[in-house]
């Protein structure tokens, strides 16, 4: 009994670390799954923030058991609804030994067990009314040592809206993104008519890269369009219809060209030099070929959900991507700010590669805010925040990218006179003397 519990306790800690992840993924749209020989003990399903009028609607299919054995106790096979915080009082519950599985605790909120299966019955649907606010992950719990369990299962979480009441499938704490997406693709929008119209106005001094950086704005506004849509449809219907594929499209060539873009940007392609060199081309074919990686395993975690048994493997690869490619773009800038760095002290123009190192070294340090805040500090604010207001977290990361989108046509829009290019021969001395404080900058 002393090693089973152990086993469990072990389990159930892992388990800790997969609802710590599955706050930001979960659609809580209508949820069709498939359990085929499955022993594991614990089996997380979707994650939802329950209102006071608040249902679960779960309708379970063709159960078989590896064992059929009638004197098993069914009544530690089942599915309950636990919070994070009781969650943690359960793992203590287990490993003293006070309760021997998670459905005898009296933290969870038991939803149906098989031991209500009557007679050979095989199948069951319930509907689950849960009126304390609160945000909730469907479990599945399995206390049976060596018996497997196979299952279809369906399962719809909404919350009650209105005077008609009205189902709302999208948990309390992001009702309203449809909303706030559809608000961003707009601004968005409007920021590429104005760089049209820069463009348009500066044309004698366009480069491609600008022509790119049009795209890059396109690409996330149609994004963001299409995430709005797709939310809203999951808010009223429960189902995206189609509207993940266009959103999983456009965030597959929004990801690439942004990436691509910073790359060419610190490498100072087009405005600074009409080519690329070897090794910025190699970072390049890591960079996309990475990022089709990352789109994959964006859509097997979206669409899965953690009760895969390959689910961990594709999160660790996605976290690993990532954090590849952001590494990556910042490579490009280091090397642009030592050629620049270098050139100001042999080819007798110190001014003018001043002022284009103080503008890579402005832009490195932006991407590695971007970087910094999109990943880490977005992800801290989910954690800590309240489930209810877990939309806050999302406004902040875009408006995070909408700050660094501003930031890069602004410091590299089309100009005949810019500073950063154009200086002032009684500008000269000043800027070698200023040269000399370089030494003292370490990257």
């Amino acid at each position: 009994m002393g090693q089973s519990a152990m086993g469990f306790s072990h389990c159930f800690l892992s388990i800790v670390l997969i609802f710590a992840f599955t706050s930001f993924l979960a659609s809580a749209e209508i949820r069709s799954s498939e359990i085929r020989s499955d022993d594991r003990p614990i089996i997380p399903f979707d994650e939802f923030g329950f209102n006071h009028a608040g249902r679960l609607e779960l309708n379970v299919s063709r159960i078989s058991l590896s064992n059929s054995n009638p004197d098993l106790d069914l009544s530690k096979v089942g599915f309950f609804l636990c919070t994070r915080d009781a969650w943690v009082h359960v793992i203590q519950q287990l490993e003293e030994g006070e309760v021997s599985c998670a459905l005898q605790s009296d933290l969870v909120k038991p939803v149906f067990t098989f031991n209500k299966l009557k007679g050979d019955k095989k199948s069951f649907e319930t509907v689950y009314s849960e009126n304390d606010a609160d945000q909730y992950t469907l479990v599945f719990a399995n206390c049976l040592n060596q018996v497997k369990v196979s299952m279809n299962v369906k399962s719809a979480m909404y919350n009650l809206e209105g005077k008609n009441r009205s189902r709302d499938y999208l948990s309390a704490g992001k009702t309203i993104l449809p909303k706030v997406y559809f608000l961003l693709s707009l601004i968005y929008f409007c920021l590429a008519g104005l760089w049209i119209s820069v463009l348009y106005k500066k044309r004698l001094t366009v480069y491609r890269i600008h022509f790119f950086m049009l795209a890059v704005v396109i690409l996330k506004a149609l994004n963001l369009l299409c995430e709005a849509e797709d939310k809203s449809y999951i808010k009223r219907t429960g189902s995206a219809h189609g509207w993940d594929v266009l959103f999983y499209m456009f965030n597959f060539l929004k990801g690439i060209t942004l990436f691509t873009l910073i790359v060419l940007i610190g490498t100072g392609w087009s405005f600074l030099k009409p080519y690329l060199q070897d090794k910025e081309k190699k970072v390049l074919m890591i960079v996309i070929p990475l990022q089709v990686v990352a789109n994959i395993a964006q859509v097997v975690i979206d669409e899965n959900g953690p009760y895969g048994h390959d689910w961990i493997t594709w999160k660790q690869i996605f976290l690993l991507v990532d954090v590849v490619c952001c590494c990556a773009v910042l490579f490009p800038i280091v090397w642009s700010i030592k050629n620049l760095r270098e050139a100001a002290r042999t080819d007798g123009k110190a001014a003018v590669n001043l002022m284009k190192l103080t503008l890579f070294r402005q832009y490195y340090i932006v991407v590695i805010c971007y970087i910094y805040f999109t990943r880490v500090v977005v992800y801290a604010l989910e954690t800590i925040t309240s489930y209810k207001y877990l939309w806050t977290s999302v406004v902040a990361g875009e408006l995070a990218t909408l700050a660094f989108y501003v930031f890069t046509g602004y410091k590299f829009k089309p100009e005949a006179h810019n500073p950063y290019f154009v200086v002032d021969d009684e500008e000269e001395e000043a800027a070698a003397e200023a040269l000399k404080l370089e030494d003292e900058f370490e990257l």
